[in-house]
């Protein structure tokens, strides 16, 4: 990165290395320069995630797409993952400091916002592969869980490269985030299998037979 100006070619070059080789990559990543950096490398995944899902409603496939309000959901989609993207920075940069702190790593904050900031590479992703939601409720939600899981395997190198936590506790944190992880994904898919029901119920019959059918049961 530059002094003054942002290095997008040096952003591309770290996405590629966090994700292929998180632990090298944690292990001599800059831990101190202000936290301008890692608030325009969110930024710029926000916009990304944004555009993604902007796309993907044009074309109707995806999470959104079968809103109520379609393509302007679309459309605000870009503006809510760079605000998403802004929050979630400083909100992720906190919890992962409180992690960081039990598990005896770094507690100093621009340290953890680095951190999260590189681990929101997974943001663009995740609305990239969003598209499978809309294909299909139960695959979407397994995809998304595998993205989610590989976010908590990059956050296990970042903490304990990065922000040199004990690598023991970190393990034992990451596999319970993962474990419930894979819990709420199997409550969400009996929730949308259920809703998505519900929806078909309600287009095939008029709102008085929907009422009788469910007062009769």
């Amino acid at each position: 990165m530059g002094n003054s100006t942002f290095d997008f070619n040096a952003l591309i070059k770290e996405s590629k290395d966090v994700l292929k080789d998180p632990k090298a990559y944690f292990s001599t990543m800059k831990t101190t320069g202000g936290i301008a950096e890692p608030l325009i490398k969110a930024v710029i995944y926000g916009v990304l995630a944004g555009i993604i899902a902007f796309i993907w409603s044009l074309l109707k496939i995806g999470s959104l797409s079968s809103g109520m309000m379609g393509g302007a959901v679309g459309f605000m989609a870009i503006i809510w993952y760079i605000v998403a993207a802004i929050i979630g920075l400083f909100i992720g940069a906190v919890i992962l400091l409180v992690i960081s702190a039990i598990c005896k790593g770094t507690t100093d904050f621009e340290s953890n916002i680095r951190v999260t900031a590189a681990l929101m590479v997974m943001m663009p992703i995740s609305a990239l592969l969003g598209v499978f939601t809309g294909i299909n409720i139960t695959l979407g939600s397994f995809i998304s869980l595998a993205v989610s899981l590989y976010g908590l395997y990059l956050m296990y190198h970042g903490l304990t490269q990065a922000l040199k936590a004990d690598t023991g506790t970190s393990k034992i944190i990451v596999i319970i985030l993962a474990v419930l992880l894979v819990l709420f994904t199997f409550i969400g898919i009996g929730a949308k299998k259920r809703a998505s029901k519900f929806l078909e119920d309600f287009n095939s019959k008029n709102l008085k037979e929907l009422i009788e059918d469910k007062q009769e049961k």
